[in-house]
């Protein structure tokens, strides 16, 4: 039974396979897996250290808390079929975690986000976290102990003298100007033409651009920064305004420098960049952070993308200190510290419904306002950081509008109020006056009739003055002056010299004047006071310019046609009004007008130029070196400085004006030279003269006769009886 069994089973075998035929290649067996390709960069990983060491009945509970820290930053890998989910905390060999933990994030990016977020990020009071890229990790892993060498130190290369500038024996002030593909650099005294101190002769003889787009001055005209979109920003400065620095920030459309000149920030403007905004610190060319052009749910997803486009990114404020940064979001108001770029306290400041906010030029305090909110009025807030004490709030009814001034040396804060009726069809104006730095910050509340269209503080005085029609688009307005002090006068008490009154100061908002009938749209005051600029600017506008002293009630009116700048410089010696365009193109029907004109501050121009394509006009910053008290020590004697400011003025005088006649004296002295050297060829010629005419000496006095003839002529006679 046996063999007929396997010859079945044979049979069986061969049928099968008969069916099967033709389902099989002829190509030998060679199979090839398709893995995935190995990753060998470690971009993706990082070493997080300084974490605390826990026993093993704490690991759980510390490995929950950094998983949930690391996690926020982006995610975590995980691999199919692995158990890992992209984080590791080892230990030691006592049972104890090694104080470190390796983390491995899905994209390179992550990874060195994590290494800007959680660098130096304070763990608890005990531990500060440090983060290293794997892959340096291992670089230093492999780096062999010994003995500390000294690295030899790079020689000592002296940075230029950025604020040289400030000795030049004129006391002159410099500005900017981009025209054309030009870039230059000028002298202004104050007193004649501009004189060119740079035109970017070294970049050109180089065949580089010196810049491509705008130019900016640091606050305190330290720093020169030129644009270049292509490849970022580049700080120029000393005498011959040498290259300090360069600062990667593609497609860059604007910089911005902190008050303290620590900090750059540059922004491109690109909805699209997550990192749109960067901040630099200047000394160190590092970039602390980065930020897209919109903070976290600042935008309603339910715009579109036209509406979305016409809301303008919130701005960046530096204190005055450069210790903060701040950022308006939706419903709060973002502090981050210097130079670590932090979040404040870990926790932004909540500020339901905010509007706007600004930090206080000369403290760290910031005002804010917000809107009507739920069933809160609107509110004008001033907060004190980094407590966040809030030191005054008022409260605001019927609110359309708000918009805040502060006064330059952080005094006063100016909110103009656009108020609405209860049926929102009629408007009216108020204005609030905060008296920051006196005790409780009192409020004034000051009601104005007509439509208040521009308002400006006195920069380091206690006036104001704001521009104020019945209607918003009359062309004749009025502008009022105010004061935050009024003078009163008392009689003398008894005891005293007879005759007099005692003159009392007291804080209480005084109406000064009011100029009617004027044709401006913008107020522009001296940085010096007094001096006040009342200008009609725009294509629509006529250009006038009334230069007008607050204290003498002097006006000089002139025009310059098609202004749209109007340009101080910091000592209010002289004023700059500008027809310009911008780069990108437009305006160029008005290319004609195109250019500067200067002025000084009681309205005489001093220069005029044109220019076919003019982009920008900007003065150099000048830091106020002295206090307020010695300014007004200076005042009190100003004659015994006199003499001295006269003699300089004298001298100054007489180099121009031998600069100006020196071909005429060159002319002058080559005359004269002639006029010798035929005096003496004419000498020697006289022997011969007189053999020529007989020994007769025409140049002899003696061989004239000389006759005297007085003649008396009547000019004028006047006849006068005397009694």
């Amino acid at each position: 039974m046996a063999p007929n069994a396997d010859v079945s089973a044979t049979d069986d075998l061969a049928d099968e396979a008969a069916s099967l035929d033709g389902y099989f290649s002829d190509a030998p067996l060679n199979p090839e897996p398709k893995y995935p390709p190995l990753d060998n960069t470690f971009d993706r990983c990082v070493v997080i250290t300084n974490l605390p060491k826990v026993p093993e009945a704490k690991y759980e509970k510390l490995s929950k808390v950094v998983l949930k820290l690391v996690s926020r930053i982006g995610n975590l890998a995980t691999y199919e079929g692995a158990d890992f989910s992209g984080f590791f905390m080892p230990k030691a060999e006592d049972g104890n975690t090694a104080g470190c933990a390796f983390i491995e994030y899905e994209s390179p990016s992550d990874a060195k986000k994590a290494m800007e977020v959680l660098e130096n990020y304070k763990f608890d009071k005990n531990h500060m976290l440090h983060v290293t890229l794997h892959e340096r990790a291992s670089r230093l892993a492999e780096v062999e102990e010994g003995e500390f060498q000294q690295p030899e130190p790079e020689p000592f290369k002296e940075r230029p003298n950025t604020m040289s500038w400030f000795e030049d024996s004129c006391q002159r002030d410099q500005f900017a100007l981009r025209q054309g593909k030009e870039t230059e650099v000028y002298w202004s005294d104050g007193r004649g033409e501009p004189v060119v101190d740079y035109d970017g002769a070294r970049e050109k003889k180089a065949g580089v651009n010196w810049c491509d787009y705008y130019v900016q001055w640091s606050p305190k005209g330290s720093y020169f920064a030129t644009l270049v979109p292509n490849k970022g920003v580049i700080l120029w400065g000393g005498k011959n305004f040498e290259k300090l620095g360069r600062f990667a920030a593609a497609g860059v459309d604007f910089v911005v420098f902190s008050p303290q000149e620590n900090y750059m920030m540059t922004n491109n403007n690109n909805r699209n960049d997550p990192n749109a905004i960067k901040i630099f610190s200047i000394q160190s060319g590092k970039c602390l952070r980065a930020f897209p052009l919109y903070p976290k749910d600042y935008l309603d997803p339910s715009l579109s993308e036209s509406e979305g486009a016409a809301i303008p990114p919130p701005s960046f404020q530096w204190s005055h200190d450069d210790k903060y940064l701040a950022r308006m979001g939706k419903d709060l108001i973002s502090v981050f510290e210097t130079p670590s770029m932090k979040l404040l306290e870990k926790r932004s400041l909540a500020t339901d419904g905010i509007h706007e906010f600004q930090f206080s030029p000369k403290a760290n305090i910031i005002a804010y306002w917000a809107p009507e909110h739920k069933n809160q009025p609107a509110h004008v807030d001033l907060i004190e950081i980094p407590s966040r004490k809030k030191l005054r709030q008022k409260n605001l009814f019927n609110v359309s509008k708000c918009s805040m001034v502060w006064q330059e040396s952080g005094e006063y804060l100016g909110v103009k109020v656009t108020r609405h009726t209860k049926s929102k069809k009629t408007l009216y104006n108020s204005i609030e006056l905060f008296r920051v730095n006196e005790p409780g910050i009192p409020v004034e509340m000051m009601d104005v009739k007509d439509a208040v269209i521009s308002f400006a503080w006195e920069p380091q005085g206690s006036r104001f003055a704001i521009i104020h029609a019945e209607n918003p688009s009359s062309t004749k307005v009025n502008v009022t002056f105010y004061d935050m002090f009024k003078t009163l006068e008392t009689e003398k008490k008894k005891g005293k010299k007879s005759g007099g009154k005692d003159k009392q100061i007291v804080a209480e908002v005084n109406k000064v004047e009011t100029l009617e009938g004027k044709q401006c749209n913008c107020i522009f005051w001296s940085p010096a006071g007094r001096t006040i600029i009342l200008a009609a600017l725009g294509d629509s506008a006529s250009g006038t310019l009334e230069f007008y002293d607050v204290d003498s009630k002097s006006l000089v009116i002139k025009e310059h046609y098609r202004a749209n700048q109007v340009l101080w410089d910091p000592s209010g010696r002289t004023l700059a009004t500008t027809v310009s365009q911008p780069i990108g193109g437009g305006h160029f029907k008005f290319a004609m007008d195109n250019g500067y004109i200067l002025w000084t501050f009681q309205g005489k121009q001093l220069a005029q130029a044109s220019f076919e394509a003019f982009y920008q006009f900007q003065w150099r910053p000048r830091e106020m070196l002295s206090t307020k008290k010695e300014i007004a020590e200076i005042s009190k004697n100003i004659k015994k400085y006199e003499k001295q400011f006269n003699a300089f003025d004298e001298a100054k005088k007489r180099k121009q004006r031998l600069q100006e006649t020196k071909g005429k004296r060159k002319s002058r002295a080559e005359f004269r030279a002639t006029m010798d050297r035929l005096k003496e060829w004419r000498a020697r010629q006289k022997p011969e003269r007189m053999d020529l005419l007989g020994g007769y000496d025409s140049e002899d006095d003696g061989n004239f006769i000389t006759k005297e003839v007085t003649i008396e002529t009547v000019l004028n006679s006047k006849e006068e009886l005397i009694y």
